[in-house]
């Protein structure tokens, strides 16, 4: 039998692979894993080792094959501690390790994510036309250059000031250093936003729309119901303003900006300013919570209030 990790018949090779290492006493241990199953099983959805290890043993070293000897672990786990309750401890308490084609992909897929979001909310000020994600793509790449540069240069006047005398300082703008993996795509995607509208105000503006919402006002104080669960926009962020309380408070959460509410007969409205995504949660809240009674209107698809 050939020491190290056994590939399962159609697994595709480095691209689910992980190694779960931990110290213990004055050694390090390691085992051979799939990157997705770790997480199911310390997540308790799947319980069962088999379906976790690459191979049921504990290493020194995976990729060199090297194993840990009983005595190692004997005096570092405990006598009494079989291998897989030390495997288990080693799954449950160690840190995931991933090969370099694994990281490479975890990036990629960020990096994908990222342009998509800021792709879907911005727009063209001037014009409020969208821009696609090779424009947003080549931008950043174009901003993460002169973010480079500048910090070159800030290194070299530290170096060398003028006269002893230190410049005025500029306000100092949002800085671009390119996607990593170790981040949020949603959090990465705010921050690239803020640096491209930052330094190109001109070019760059947040997509907004100018939604109105009508209601009947006997559904306001109603609470929400649990079985409709506000969507997350298609952009694929988290929703944050997951239907809690009350109807009215759950819609006005949707809205960045309330312009105006008002309350005509048995009907109360809201006009103000969301995100793209806000549309379809609001539509499918509305059509839920109020069996057709109430509607939302878009009254303008590209409005950048004055927020931004």
């Amino acid at each position: 039998m050939p020491v190290g990790i056994q590939q399962p018949s159609g697994q595709v090779k480095l691209t689910n692979v992980a190694y779960v290492r931990m110290k213990k006493g004055k050694r390090r241990y390691e085992v051979a894993c799939y990157k997705n199953k770790i997480l199911e099983y310390r997540n308790k959805v799947d319980t069962k080792i088999d379906n976790v290890l690459q191979i049921d043993k504990v290493y020194i070293n995976v990729s060199k094959g090297q194993e840990a000897s009983k005595a190692d672990l004997a005096k570092d786990f405990g006598k009494d501690k079989t291998i897989e309750e030390i495997i288990d401890d080693i799954l449950n308490n160690g840190t995931i390790q991933i090969g370099e084609k694994e990281r490479q992909a975890a990036l990629e897929r960020t990096h994908n994510e990222v342009i998509n979001i800021v792709a879907s909310k911005l727009v063209d000020p001037n014009t409020k036309r969208v821009y696609t994600t090779g424009m947003i793509e080549k931008m950043l790449e174009k901003l993460s250059s002169e973010t480079a540069h500048q910090q070159q240069e800030a290194k070299v006047e530290r170096a060398a000031p003028e006269n002893g005398e230190e410049k005025g300082k500029e306000k100092e703008l949002p800085k671009w250093r390119g996607v990593t993996a170790k981040k949020d795509a949603k959090e990465q995607a705010n921050w690239a936003m803020k640096a491209l509208i930052a330094h190109h105000p001109t070019s760059y503006a947040k997509a907004r729309m100018r939604l109105r919402v009508v209601c009947p006002t006997s559904m306001l104080k109603h609470a929400v119901k649990h079985t409709q669960k506000a969507q997350s926009s298609n952009d694929g962020a988290d929703a944050e303003n997951k239907p809690t309380g009350n109807v009215k408070d759950t819609i006005l959460a949707q809205f960045e900006r309330v312009e105006d509410q008002d309350t005509t007969g048995d009907e109360w409205e809201v006009t103000g300013f969301a995100e793209p995504g806000a549309l379809k949660t609001l539509n499918e809240f509305i059509g839920g919570q109020t069996k057709g009674r109430g509607r939302v209107e878009v009254l303008d698809m590209a409005m950048i209030h004055e927020d931004d």
